[in-house]
């Protein structure tokens, strides 16, 4: 059951993104609801795909695969949420089949096993924390990546259909710091949070852990700073968020690859 769950949320992933990108390429007025609707109907198969691998007799599974599939899964719910009512369907082009993708390799070659036995509600609202940011702040980091080629075909002799298809560059610019704002606000409070559960940073190895995702946080104080105060936009605005994205991205996965896929712990 679990591979044939895997295998439909994958082919409704595709789908999805293969309607936008049709939709984006001949510069469609057409709603993208129905392509919003096929993702969150993958997003719910992948999730019950995951309860099966996730929920096992010794506890819940949070290995580094799972983990990984599991914020797929609420990137894509969130994603989909915030374009039902936002005009940003055309980051489901880059995130879908990057879901998609995730989950077939879950499906064909899982990695890492790490139960947690215990989940108290402090350790569940800091995980929930944590989930939340890093689905809205990746959000973040594809806007940034679409902005940046919007931009780059703006400034070029020969601009193509994509400064046409996509909403004006302004638009694009607040809807980024729309989700930045909101990403870094969960962001703080799961970092508050994790200080209050981690009892014993150095014995958990979470140490690592913590001065990235500290460093991240810096990265977009900085950059809300800079936008508020000095007006920064644009190209510089892309590099700073890509630039947190990279070292949150490295927080999460990069430690947790290295803890459990090469240390083994």
């Amino acid at each position: 059951m679990y591979a044939v769950l895997s295998g439909a949320a994958v082919l409704l992933y595709f789908t999805a993104a293969w309607l936008l990108w049709r939709r984006l390429l001949h510069r469609s007025d057409a709603s993208p609801r129905p392509a919003l609707s096929l993702a969150l109907a993958g997003a719910l198969i992948h999730s019950a795909a995951l309860a099966q691998s996730m929920v096992i007799p010794e506890g819940i599974n949070l290995g580094f695969s799972n983990a990984t599939s599991l914020i797929t899964a609420i990137i894509v719910a969130l994603f989909v949420l915030t374009a039902w009512f936002v005009p940003v369907e055309n980051l489901g082009i880059l995130l879908l089949p990057l879901a998609a993708i995730t989950q077939l390799i879950d499906a064909l070659l899982p990695m890492g096993m790490k139960v947690e036995q215990v989940i108290t509600p402090g350790l569940a609202l800091h995980i929930l924390l944590s989930l939340l940011a890093y689905a809205l702040l990746t959000l973040a980091a594809a806007q940034a990546l679409l902005l940046s080629a919007q931009e780059h075909q703006l400034h070029s002799r020969r601009p193509g259909g994509l400064i046409r298809a996509l909403p004006p560059l302004e638009t694009m610019e607040r809807l980024l710091f729309g989700l930045i704002l909101v990403g870094f606000v969960v962001q703080t409070l799961a970092l508050v949070t994790g200080w209050v559960v981690s009892v014993d940073l150095l014995a958990q190895h979470l140490i690592h852990k913590t001065v990235l995702a500290v460093t991240a946080w810096v990265v977009f104080a900085l950059l809300l700073l800079g936008h508020w105060r000095l007006g920064w936009r644009g190209r510089t605005a892309v590099r700073w968020t890509l630039a947190g994205f990279f070292f949150l991205f490295l927080s999460y996965f990069g430690s947790k690859y290295v803890l459990e896929i090469i240390l083994g712990r």
